[in-house]
């Protein structure tokens, strides 16, 4: 099957929210968001990802969203979409279709429904197929707290060999992992952060950047860790990271979609509810997530 060409993915990229009104995709608010972080130096944008609620879309829905992402965003912008299912066939489906929407690579999710089973013979069968037959290059996506299952360096090196498997979103905390998957995969396979506690530590470690559910709010300050950081300011980079800490974990751990939506909402951007079955923050969560915000720094 015709491969794209190689793609070079760097820099900050938001794991965008989904918007819904009424459990339904609110389209215009979508252009809305898309239209301000247009403005900053965001590499790109994900849909579908973890914090896109992926896990709730339908596959229809998924296909609007990369309509709807490609028509708003600029051009200097690339477009991810999260494709993966623990489906071969599923995957590879999906991924070709959303290729025809406009995507620009598939960011796909290692297998994890069979747990026990899912080692590294099973995870090089999974992306070797998916990767010999879908149209546009593939990311691995690697999200322990999600998925229950952690890909080994190993693995991720062996796969790094194939042409159409061009990099990996760790999300993993682990900076020794991570460090291991750079030390271990050439230097035109691309490992990029996936949670902005670690993005200064990753590009000390030699990651090209990160997919950061913290970009959907603070844009600006995780582009800036990456601009510091390449111009030497390593001191400014890391203290810049330092403030962030308490925002990213905030919108991740503490208290998940709900708490990056409703800190979307408190920053200007369009947050909303959370899909059913998720439920909104409360109202003291909500103070609590405003305090910090204003700590880090991201609200005056």
């Amino acid at each position: 099957m015709e491969k794209s060409k190689k793609l070079e993915l760097k820099g900050i990229m938001p794991p965008i929210a989904t918007p819904f009104i009424n459990d339904e995709i609110a389209f215009d608010k979508l252009a809305k968001n898309i239209s301000k972080w247009n403005r900053t130096n965001l590499s790109g944008y994900v849909v579908f990802g973890s914090n896109g609620e992926s896990a709730f879309l339908t596959r229809e829905e998924k296909l609007k969203l990369i309509e709807a992402v490609k028509e708003s965003k600029s051009s200097d912008k690339k477009l991810i979409a999260g494709t993966g299912s623990d489906s071969i066939k599923e995957t590879i489906s999906l991924s070709n279709e959303a290729a025809k929407r406009g995507a620009d690579a598939a960011l796909i999710l290692t297998p994890s429904y069979y747990k026990s089973q899912m080692k590294a013979e099973a995870f090089i069968k999974y992306f070797t197929a998916v990767a010999d037959e879908i149209t546009i290059p593939i990311l691995i996506y690697n999200v322990p707290k999600f998925t229950g299952v952690n890909i080994e360096p190993e693995t991720v090196a062996k796969l790094s060999e194939h042409s159409n498997i061009i990099g990996i979103k760790n999300s993993d905390e682990n900076i020794a992992h991570l460090s291991e998957i750079i030390h271990l995969t050439p230097k035109n396979f691309t490992t990029i952060v996936g949670t902005a506690s670690i993005l200064f530590a990753g590009l000390c470690a030699g990651a090209a950047g990160g997919i950061l559910a913290l970009a959907n709010i603070a844009p600006d300050k995780c582009v800036r860790i990456v601009d510091l950081f390449n111009k030497g300011k390593l001191d400014e980079a890391k203290n810049l990271q330092m403030t962030l800490l308490a925002a990213n974990k905030a919108v991740t751990a503490k208290y998940g979609v709900p708490g990056l939506k409703a800190a979307m909402d408190i920053t200007g951007y369009f947050g909303g509810m959370p899909r059913s079955p998720l439920s909104t923050v409360t109202e003291d969560q909500q103070k609590d997530i405003i305090s910090i915000l204003k700590k880090s720094q991201i609200l005056n």
